[in-house]
């Protein structure tokens, strides 16, 4: 083992004075930044500088195979590979490797020192790698055709994981988007016996604002947007107004109402508890009108799409995206009978299930392959030699 500092040549790149726009326009030079380096093989950039630039700052051209370590900030400890010359910002180490490593072998040495890198970051706001931490890590030695025998079982194995994280990923996708057609389609349709209303119609605001510090309101849960997660309606650490120190009007609401967040409402965040409490005044406490909507087909028609665009388009010239009551109770559906609407609703809820089911299982696998990876590579260089 031996510091990687004494083996191999490094250094750190800059950046042209932004002041000067020579330094950039018309350049030819690719200039990276630290959040490019996460590729894996960089084979592109998105900036560019000039030779002026570059002769004018402390930024260096790093020739092909160059390994790059990202230092500072969220995406400190990346490692990539450079298969073209490019130059880089300061956020940025180059690692040269010489005549005694094949770079693909300190690239995937990196790749496993990187939680060990970002462990000793220092800095709160932006975490620091320094050059001289990576200059003193420690690097195995093994002569080339071992080296080259560990990138050949590391490419192939890491390349089988990449496959196999692609389909897991298409298939968390399949999985949302099945549930997701299948309610938009509802929502769409206009079955016999059909009647098109509007939301003000099938629902109302009956709640008027309260003093969240009244006696009978401080220990009741509160219900923000942020407790709501998008598009499934589950409510996430819940507090009362106690605990919140709320201080300005909040809506009352029971289990008979839908809770409708009217802020940037392509978040879509819609929930229907199963207790009283108090929720935000930038939320709709809806109250199903019992003889036109149950209260499970209207917390699933304001989750579909076709409602979401229509919210979305009236709030839109809004600096804040805002959905305001006139727009809102203005939407027009078409609904069926209340016993339809009990078998749609009964039928959404299950198939929500099966769909959460299947996303936590390809979550999971997602996970272990990424657990995989990591346990290959220390597999790979755990051994002294």
């Amino acid at each position: 083992m031996k510091k990687l500092g004494d083996v191999c040549r490094t250094g750190a790149g800059g950046t042209p004075s932004k002041l000067n726009k020579e330094y950039y326009e018309n350049g030819t030079i690719p200039w990276l930044m630290s959040g490019e380096i996460a590729q894996g093989d960089i084979r592109q950039s998105t900036q560019f500088i000039s030779e002026l630039g570059l002769k004018n700052s402390s930024a260096k051209v790093f020739p092909c195979n160059t390994v790059l370590v990202a230092m500072y900030g969220a995406t400190a400890g990346q490692v990539g590979i450079l298969r073209m010359e490019a130059a880089t910002n300061q956020a940025v180490c180059g690692i040269l490797p010489n005549a005694e490593f094949v770079p693909e072998f300190v690239y995937f040495f990196m790749l496993s020192q990187k939680e060990g890198l970002v462990s000793q970051a220092t800095g709160n706001a932006q975490p620091n790698i320094s050059q001289e931490k990576i200059r003193n890590t420690r690097i195995p030695v093994p002569p080339l055709a071992e080296q080259q025998r560990i990138v050949a079982f590391l490419d192939e194995a890491f390349a089988g994981i990449a496959t196999a994280r692609a389909n897991a990923e298409k298939n968390l996708q399949n999985a949302r988007a099945l549930f997701e057609s299948h309610i938009n389609a509802v929502f769409t349709q206009r079955g016999e016996g059909w009647v098109e209303k509007r939301l003000g119609e099938i629902c109302a605001i009956t709640s008027n604002l309260v003093d969240p510090k009244d006696e009978a309101y401080l220990d009741q849960l509160h219900v923000g947007a942020g407790n709501i997660q998008s598009k499934t309606g589950a409510l996430l650490d819940l507090k009362s107004a106690r605990m919140e120190g709320l201080i300005s009007g909040k809506f009352p609401f029971d289990p008979s109402m839908v809770l409708y967040s009217k802020i940037r409402p392509y978040l879509m965040k819609v929930a229907r508890p199963s207790f009283s409490g108090v929720c935000s005044a930038d939320m709709y406490p809806l109250t199903p009108v019992e003889a036109v909507v149950t209260r499970d087909y209207l917390f699933h028609l304001l989750l579909s799409k076709p409602f979401t665009d229509y919210a979305i388009e009236g709030s839109a010239r809004a600096g804040m995206p805002k959905v305001n009551r006139d727009h809102l109770f203005e939407y027009r559906v078409w609904i069926p009978n209340l016993e339809a609407q009990q078998a749609i609703a009964l039928e959404l809820d299950q198939l929500h299930v099966e769909a959460q089911r299947l996303e936590s299982i390809y979550r999971r696998k997602i996970a272990a392959l990424d657990e995989m990876k990591k346990s290959l590579l220390h597999e790979a260089f755990s051994i002294d030699r």
